[in-house]
């Protein structure tokens, strides 16, 4: 692992979204410049799919994953269909050997989203159904859970998973317990140094179940600036504050952590 070794792995960012589009060149410049080694980057709806496939191979590990909610960054956001999955299926089979994980799947039970039963019960549908691919495929998942930390914990341990992120948990410690119980692992983006709750959550999961991510071009330290993964370096200085260790420590625990949740990163040394 020697390309890795000494180096970040963001385990969630969005290196296909739009407000890359006209200067990912200098974002990924400044992405190595700051010592990231390997961008785990994730897709919402089946328009990303093949674009991220192409994106820098030596850096950028692709997954491919349906999200709860879509027709994110437009005024049209909605719960996820299962109309939304179908399309994208033969996608999981044709590049199984490129994807590294699948993600971004999960829940999002937030009112504005999914007020009601029927689009509580369709997201559940779609995320049971990414979750046996993912189990086919032998892959982890990368996991989004808002509104929705008990109901998505428990549906993974009910669905049999024992390889996911979840990405910017947001529950009770006790909730996120159940999950290091599972073997699971929670990564947090440079926003978790402006939240109190976050630092209960650090605080609480084992160095050994926490990973490092941006969610780029969200989540950044600034709340209306787009986020970059050069920034990655602060939430792992913040982790390293609130645990009262070294940031090598926290570097060298968490990307061991991402070389074990994700495996196929390997191929990038």
């Amino acid at each position: 692992m020697a390309s890795i070794d000494g180096g970040f792995v963001d385990c969630h960012c969005h290196i296909t979204a739009c407000e890359f589009a006209e200067d990912l060149e200098d974002v990924i410049k400044r992405t190595r410049e700051a010592g990231v080694k390997t961008l785990i980057s994730v897709t919402e709806e089946l328009s990303e799919f093949e674009s991220v496939i192409q994106l820098y191979p030596d850096l950028v590990a692709p997954c491919f994953g349906i999200h709860p909610v879509q027709g994110c960054g437009s005024h049209d956001q909605r719960s996820v269909k299962i109309q939304d999955l179908e399309p994208a299926l033969p996608l999981f089979q044709k590049y199984r050997d490129d994807i590294v994980a699948v993600g971004e799947i999960g829940l999002d039970f937030t009112p504005w989203y999914a007020p009601t039963s029927q689009e509580r019960e369709e997201q559940l549908t779609v995320f049971t159904k990414q979750l046996q691919i993912s189990k086919d495929l032998d892959l982890p998942v990368n996991i989004h859970s808002r509104s929705a930390a008990k109901v998505t914990i428990a549906t993974l341990k009910e669905q049999g998973i024992t390889c996911a992120l979840l990405h910017n948990f947001a529950g009770k410690p006790s909730v996120a317990m159940e999950g290091v119980q599972a073997g699971y692992f929670f990564s947090f983006p440079p926003a978790a140094c402006r939240n109190e709750q976050k630092a209960k959550l650090i605080k609480q999961i084992p160095l050994e179940h926490i990973c490092l991510e941006t969610d780029s071009p969200a989540l950044g330290p600034e709340k209306h600036l787009r986020n970059e993964p050069k920034n990655i370096s602060l939430v792992c200085e913040y982790i390293a504050h609130v645990k009262g260790i070294t940031p090598q420590m926290v570097i060298h625990a968490t990307t061991d952590n991402a070389l074990r949740l994700f495996p196929k990163i390997k191929r990038l040394e």
